[in-house]
């Protein structure tokens, strides 16, 4: 019989709900069995998570990269409290309410080309499945079946749900264990070259009337591995998918709202995907909510004189009104703040404070794009994981390494000296294990 290992102990004088708690949640990405339990976090503010027993941690991640603003900006905090003494939540069927549909409006606005329909979720996996359903009976509504497979690419990653995960890279991803229970799609390189442009080009060529939809995370692969390519191989994967009628779904929740210097990371390119999916920094970290936008010949196909034809999909807390007021308040912020530049600013503060890793054993490559910047590392066993993630919280930083990569994704408000020291401290514990 297989001992049970033995998962290290709360640390004394943790928070009675923390003690009592424990042993009743199961945490994300975690193996409960041996990994440190969480930090205890009364309150966060700006750019720092504060802790129970007193410490502050400067925040390198932002939340997942939803705190665009940093944490509770106060008119994102109004506009919720105003909101919930209004309207805290109306089932979306049937019925309306003026924060979403103001939301809507201003999605299509910074939407590019004419993105115009949006149809909202509760999450960033819920609007990529949104987007997967979308294509799927688009091409149902017109008559043609047998187009039930997605083209991804490798090192894509575009959530957790059952769809999502069939659109990621299994292999080389968080799903592996469910490889053998996911719809069968197909996966090609990124065309990033010659060969690599062919074999996609080729792919569409020969399996094209069994393709739904083309999914591409737009200039950064996060969950993959944060991995980069330029506008170019964006617009060539595209412009290959369109010209042949098939619909592309750009997964920007990630990479929308400034993360990469662009409103949208499809602006840097140029491309109008038929698809576009938001969520993470949409409501500037405040509240779940997705978002999925279609171009019109895309809605226009779900249009019938019955129910057959139309999109039967509706997430109970989808349009929440409390989370749009969030989302306008954050747009609000993004229109009066220089949001964008600070993004730009911050891609050289990033690669001048990493430069140093560069130099260390280990480490196999540093980039850096907009406000994320990326150390990858040779190898990192689990055992060196863990040691690191306790040498963050040593260094007073919230940074969260998933397999060999160590990034940074912090509030785009994060001042100068905030970001050095923040670089700092991971190069010198990158040194020190």
């Amino acid at each position: 019989m297989t001992r049970k290992p033995q998962k290290p102990p709360l640390p004394k004088g943790s928070p009675d709900w923390l003690t009592a708690g424990m042993d009743h949640v199961w945490l994300p990405y975690t193996q409960m069995a041996v990994e440190d339990p969480p930090l205890a976090v009364v309150g966060a503010e700006g750019v720092r998570i504060r802790l129970a027993d007193g410490r502050e941690l400067l925040d390198g991640m932002a939340s997942w990269w939803t705190a665009c603003h940093g944490y509770n900006p106060p008119s994102i905090v109004q506009a919720v409290q105003r909101q919930a003494e209004t309207l805290s939540h109306v089932m979306f069927g049937g019925l309306a309410h003026e924060p979403a549909l103001t939301l809507a409006r201003r999605l299509a606005h910074i939407a590019p080309g004419d993105l115009a329909h949006v149809f909202f979720s509760d999450s960033g996996s819920v609007a990529v499945e949104v987007a997967l359903k979308m294509a799927l009976q688009y091409w149902v509504n017109q008559g043609a079946r047998g187009r039930t497979r997605f083209l991804c690419f490798r090192g894509g990653y575009h959530g957790d749900t059952f769809g999502a995960m069939a659109v990621s890279d299994a292999e080389h991803g968080f799903h592996r264990v469910f490889a053998d229970a996911l719809a069968d799609n197909l996966m090609v390189d990124l065309p990033r070259d010659k060969p690599a442009l062919a074999a996609y080009q080729e792919t569409l060529a020969t399996q094209g009337d069994t393709i739904a939809g083309v999914i591409v995370e737009p200039l950064v692969q996060g969950g993959g591995g944060m991995l980069f390519h330029d506008a170019q191989v964006l617009g060539l994967a595209v412009a290959e998918a369109q010209s042949r009628g098939i619909p592309v779904i750009a997964d920007e929740i990630f990479t929308g709202f400034g993360r990469l210097g662009h409103m949208l990371a499809c602006d840097a390119a140029g491309v109008v995907p038929d698809i576009m999916c938001l969520s993470k920094a949409l409501t500037g970290g405040v509240l779940g909510l997705g978002a999925t936008i279609a171009r019109p010949h895309i809605f226009d196909a779900f249009a019938g004189p019955d129910l057959d034809a139309a999109f039967m999909h509706g997430p109970t807390f989808m349009a929440n009104p409390i989370a749009c007021a969030a989302a306008n308040s954050s747009l609000d912020l993004f229109d009066g703040e220089p949001r964008l530049a600070q993004a730009a600013q911050m891609e050289g503060l990033l690669e001048a404070g990493l430069h140093p890793c560069r130099s260390l054993p280990g480490v196999a490559d540093v980039r850096t794009m907009g406000a994320l910047g990326v150390v990858e590392l040779e190898d990192l066993p689990f055992e060196r994981l863990i040691a690191l993630r306790r040498a963050f919280i040593e260094a007073g930083l919230w940074v969260r390494p998933f397999g060999r990569i160590v990034y940074l994704t912090p509030a785009l408000v994060m001042e100068e000296g905030d970001v050095e020291h923040l670089c700092n401290g991971v190069c010198l514990s990158l040194r020190g294990n």
